[in-house]
């Protein structure tokens, strides 16, 4: 009963006790390079709901984000990272059941640090804490305490390292991450190593690992194992560059309660041209996955428990510049398995330094019960400004 009610702690007195912690320390001295930042967003998208949500219906959603962040330090050792969410989503995707069913469960953060203050037809208003964590560094150790990114592993499409705040490939918005509340101890003890010890709590379950990562000929390489939710893993990931093209992998090995034993690797290649056309190209075995496209669990996908259904899987990213302030996008991922593809180009015109307009696509095709022809296709419309 303690740990349900500490769980569903509100974004309010978390706020509150932030502030707390900030005001304390600030006795001793006021906070130093104290920065107030974040963006506004507004994304409008146009699609029709899954099948699994009932009939199909097209639908139109309207997303504003004002996201607020606050950072700095007080005193020499200890810094505060503080991202706060206030959102309001219109359209006729409010009225779907595929809104109504997936805004129904629960994140996997532990702490339920966010809330819905209007919630009525086409209109919601939502707010949470996206970030809220205490640093406090050494000369070489450090020890990080609250809701934080932990971006481990090196791959661009999927990262089977990264356990703690696994990424979706196809999701839209590619930059935002759960995050995990958590424990994070690091200790650098060479110029280019580091030893990273975390203790997590996560909805389902706690989650511990040991990192290790240092530098050898020209390329990062990193080793982790620990406990996530009660499945034990162990991987190995690595990043550089040989003359100009740029390589990277990971490789995990997993003994799971619910899938047994399973290995993932990833293997990726990047090249840089002078002209700003950028290449990028990974292949990816998921031993979690299915062969058989009749053997697919769309459920788990949906409620985010697994991130791809097949085995083999291409990914490719493309990237020019039209113009100084004009780049295309694009991003294509192949089930190798159903022979179903993913599509996703992008327009991002930025006038100025602090202004993104972006127009693109996702184009999902492939056989009827295959991964992404199962999917709908999403126009969007995105603009977003950084303060």
């Amino acid at each position: 009963m303690c740990e349900h009610r500490c769980r569903r702690l509100g974004f309010q007195a978390a706020i509150l006790a932030f502030l707390a912690l900030l005001c304390s320390a600030t006795l001793a001295g006021l906070p130093q390079d104290m920065r107030v930042g974040g963006y506004y967003k507004n994304l409008l998208i146009a699609s029709r709901t899954l099948p699994f949500f009932g009939p199909r219906e097209s639908y139109v959603a309207d997303l504003n984000r004002l996201r607020v962040r606050l950072n700095g330090g007080v005193g020499a050792y200890v810094s505060f990272d503080i991202q706060y969410d206030n959102e309001i989503l219109l359209g006729s995707y409010l009225d779907t059941q595929q809104f109504k069913t997936l805004d129904a469960l629960e994140r996997d953060t532990y702490f339920n640090w966010e809330g819905t203050y209007l919630d009525r037809s086409r209109i919601q208003g939502r707010h949470r804490l996206y970030r809220a964590s205490l640093s406090f560094a050494g000369e070489r150790a450090g020890l990080r305490i609250g809701r934080q990114r932990l971006a481990w592993g090196t791959a661009l499409f999927w990262n089977p390292v990264d356990i703690l705040n696994p990424f979706n490939p196809i999701q839209l918005e590619r930059e935002e991450r759960e995050g995990a509340d958590a424990m994070l101890f690091t200790w650098d003890y060479g110029d280019l190593s580091r030893l990273s010890l975390v203790q997590a709590r996560q909805r389902k379950g706690g989650s511990s690992a040991l990192r290790w990562r240092s530098h050898w000929s020209g390329f990062d390489l990193a080793l982790t194992a620990g406990r996530f939710t009660g499945d034990d893993m162990m991987g190995f990931d690595f990043a550089g560059q040989l003359g100009l093209i740029g390589l990277r992998g990971e490789a995990t090995r997993t003994e799971s309660r619910e899938d047994g034993g399973y290995t993932r690797l990833v293997l990726g290649a990047d090249r840089s041209f002078a002209n700003t056309l950028t290449l990028n190209m990974e292949l990816y075995f998921n031993g979690q996955g299915r062969g058989d496209a009749a053997e697919y669990d769309f459920g788990r996908l949906l409620r985010g428990e697994i991130l791809s259904l097949a085995r083999y899987y291409g990914g490719f990213y493309l990237a020019y510049d039209l113009t100084p302030i004009l780049r295309w996008d694009n991003f294509l991922i192949l089930n190798l398995d159903d022979r179903s593809r993913f599509f996703s180009p992008r327009l991002v015109f930025s006038p100025t330094g602090n202004i993104d307009l972006s127009l693109g696509m996702q184009y999902f095709d492939g056989p009827g019960a295959s991964e992404y022809g199962t999917l709908e296709n999403i126009i969007y419309g995105e603009l977003q400004g950084f303060y």
